[in-house]
């Protein structure tokens, strides 16, 4: 038998190689190793000195909380450390369960307050509503709490009771009342039900466990009333969760089998697909995508899922541009670590993580991707789309300005505030909340209640005037160009009244929503604020548009932004 003496040399070397790279590999890793022991341990006596050393008293859960925030510092604002102590609020963020009353609050003055207690939860049973002041729970007295506090004392095991003393909003009465706490579960749709001429509109907030049998309920329910002629999805604002949960949704619409999205950690090794699983309900309906730039996670995976098999029209504008994964880890003692694992891959190929964080690792700012490093892809039908940059909608729709004044008054709780005084004076009243308005002897009166309060708010425009009045004595200008300044700020009207008249539209329709709130829930504002919404609007118009709707799904390409 003869021996390719050639052939034999090149398996060898091929061998040698082999060993060598494995080798190497081996070596790098007993070193990362011996890196990450050095390390761990110089932690350790770190957080031992100053435990014992250092001037005040200072414990270790202090030091461990400083040292876990700490490390995640050089990772991504999506990865955290929960402790013990909160683990609960972990739970409510990923499952939207907790045991409590079920209520919102929030501070005014000296108090807390009921701030929306949720449809059927065991405080609105009671009949606690909007504006009710928490005088004490359990016999201790509430004045000065902070709302943390008053929070996890009403929070408990399901099954147990509190008693809470109340003044009445409505006619300053008090009110002894026992709550007995209960597994919570926060609504994940918002809203379901039709908007006009057989078109469907689904709100949905998050993805949390639970998501997809509500989406299919409320999809049933409107399947079985009414001829279905197209579903609005709305996902604006919706910052994501659980990315099984969008699987699981797109399989309503998609065939079952279709690939939805890939995750991929360090290297190839770890990339795993995920599919639908479910028979599609509604494979063929027409579809409306609403996002925003507050789309993120999980509502980009199902946007671009429905964008990229040219399932749905995507209506909006851009997405954020999360394409990273997060899993969590059991680190001892209860306590966990959430961290990013993976970034995700949507059924083109591509991925739509706009922000690069690697950067932070030595200090630098996060940098967002620039275009030269964006990289086309093609839709199942052939459109082009991209990648680096969130998902952009097929139809984009100007963002609707808010201004910051109206934000401030929001923020400060004057909003608040005077919808619990109205209600006090209009406690009985049974309103329509599709038709509902405030007059304007309401708004005078708001105006009223404003202009005894104060407002921080400075309009960018004064904002800039005022840089340039410093820049202009700066550099010592002649005092003609003082003059000019002062007759430019002269000129911008943004008091506290004048804004009130400038932002009218936009307070009177928050106002009205506030109201809205107190006799029909969150539903209530929602279906409000859906009449009044020009995007939904535009979404109809598309839908009952066939041609127009076909067209953009059979040939029109995306652009890079």
């Amino acid at each position: 038998m003869s021996i390719n003496i050639r052939a034999l040399g090149i398996v060898a070397l091929a061998t040698l190689l082999c060993v060598s790279g494995a080798s190497a590999q081996s070596t790098e890793r007993q070193q990362r190793d011996l890196e990450l022991s050095q390390s761990m341990e110089i932690v350790t006596n770190i957080m031992r000195e100053l435990e014992s050393g250092y001037v005040d008293d200072i414990n270790a859960p202090e030091l461990l909380e400083a040292a876990a925030a700490g490390l995640i510092l050089v990772t991504d604002p999506y990865s955290d450390y929960y402790s013990e102590k909160e683990m609960s609020d972990f739970e409510m963020m990923t499952t939207g369960r907790y045991a409590g009353v079920g209520s919102l609050i929030r501070k005014q003055g000296d108090y807390v307050l009921f701030a929306q207690p949720y449809k059927g939860s065991p405080s609105d049973e009671a009949g606690i509503e909007i504006g009710d002041k928490i005088l004490s729970i359990g016999g201790e007295d509430m004045r000065g709490r902070p709302v943390g506090d008053i929070s996890s004392l009403l929070r408990g095991e399901p099954g147990t009771a509190v008693d809470v003393v109340v003044e009445r909003n409505y006619d300053k009465s008090i009110d002894t009342i026992h709550l007995t706490r209960r597994r919570i579960s926060i609504p994940s749709v918002g809203y379901a039900g039709f908007v006009r001429d057989g078109i469907a509109y689904i709100q949905h907030n998050d993805f949390i466990d639970g998501s997809y049998n509500e989406i299919r309920s409320a999809l049933e329910r409107i399947m079985a009333t009414d001829s279905l002629r197209g579903i609005i999805l709305d996902y604006r604002s919706n910052g994501g969760g659980v990315m099984q949960e969008a699987v699981n949704i797109a399989s309503l619409f998609l065939p079952r089998g279709e690939r939805i999205v890939s995750i991929m950690g360090r290297d190839s090794s770890s990339l795993r697909h995920f599919a639908t699983e479910h028979e599609p309900l509604a494979p063929d309906v027409p579809i409306v995508v609403l996002v925003n730039g507050s789309s993120a996670s999980a509502s980009e995976i199902l946007a671009g899922a429905l964008q990229d098999t040219d399932r749905a029209v995507i209506m909006g504008q851009r997405t954020y541009g999360k394409g990273l994964v997060q899993g969590t880890r059991h680190v001892g003692y209860n306590s966990y670590l959430k961290y990013t694992t993976a970034k995700y891959y949507i059924p083109s190929g591509r991925c739509i993580q706009s922000r690069n964080y690697s950067s932070l690792k030595s200090g630098g700012e996060v940098t967002i991707v620039p275009d030269s490093l964006i990289t086309e892809f093609r839709t199942a039908g052939g459109r082009k789309v991209y990648d680096g940059g969130g998902i952009v909608p097929d139809v984009k729709v100007d963002v609707e300005y808010v201004s910051r004044f109206a934000l401030t008054l929001y923020s400060m709780g004057y909003m608040e505030d005077w919808a619990d005084e109205y209600m006090r004076r209009h406690h009985d009243e049974e309103i329509d909340i599709r038709t509902f308005s405030l007059t304007d002897e309401d708004y005078a009166d708001f105006c009223r209640f404003i202009e005894e309060r104060d407002v921080p708010y400075e309009s960018e425009t004064r904002r800039a005037l005022t840089e340039l009045e410093k820049a202009v004595k700066n550099d010592r200008y002649n005092a003609s160009l003082d003059k000019a300044v002062e007759a430019l700020k002269k000129l911008v009207k943004d008091d506290k009244m004048s804004n009130m008249q400038n932002y009218r539209e936009q307070i009177m329709e928050a106002l009205t929503a506030a109201i809205v709130l107190r006799h029909a829930y969150s539903e209530g504002v929602v279906e409000y604020t859906m009449v009044h919404d020009d995007l939904i609007d535009q979404a109809v118009e598309l839908l009952l548009n066939s041609e127009e709707y076909n067209r953009i799904l059979r040939e029109q390409d995306l652009e890079m932004h």
